[in-house]
C-alpha cells in the first residue's frame, strides 16, 4: 500500500511540473521547436535541468542493487545505437513536433478535459498495441 501512495505522489510531483513548466502547452512545445520561426529556448532549460537531474541519478543508481523501496534495480545495460533506436527516436520527434505533446505531458493535460490531448492519449495508446502485436510476430 505505502509503494501505491508513493507512486501516486511522484506522480502527481511529475505532473505538476510538467503543467508548471508548460509542457502541457502544445503552443509552447511546438514554439520551443519552431527554430526557424519565433524560437522560444524556455523549455530547454526545463529539459537540460530534467538531463541533469536524470545524470546524477543514473550514477549513483548503477551502484544500487535495490530500490529506495525495495524492489530490484532494472538500469538499462544496451549501449549500441541501432536502427530500432534511431526509427523510434524519429518517430517521437515526429509525433513531438505534429502534436505538441509528448507522452507524459499528455496524460497530465487529461485533467483538462482537451479533446486534443484525448484524441493523442487514443492514437498514443493505440501504436502501442499495434507495437506490441508486431512484436509478437
Amino acid at each position: 500500500m505505502m509503494k501505491l501512495l508513493l507512486a501516486l505522489l511522484a506522480g502527481l510531483v511529475f505532473g505538476l511540473g510538467l503543467i508548471l513548466s508548460g509542457m502541457t502547452d502544445p503552443a509552447k512545445v511546438i514554439g520551443f521547436l519552431d527554430l526557424a520561426g519565433n524560437w522560444d529556448p524556455s523549455l530547454g532549460l526545463v529539459m537540460g535541468g530534467a538531463v541533469l537531474v536524470g545524470l546524477v541519478t543514473f550514477r549513483f543508481s548503477v551502484r544500487r542493487t535495490k530500490a529506495f523501496l525495495g524492489d530490484a534495480m532494472h538500469i538499462p545495460t544496451a549501449r549500441q545505437i541501432d536502427r530500432r533506436l534511431v526509427l523510434g527516436g524519429i518517430t517521437f520527434g515526429v509525433g513531438w513536433g505534429l502534436a505538441g505533446y509528448c507522452p507524459g505531458p499528455a496524460l497530465a493535460s487529461l485533467a483538462s478535459g482537451g479533446f486534443q490531448a484525448l484524441l493523442f492519449v487514443a492514437a498514443m495508446l493505440t501504436g502501442m498495441g499495434l507495437f506490441a502485436l508486431l512484436e509478437k510476430r
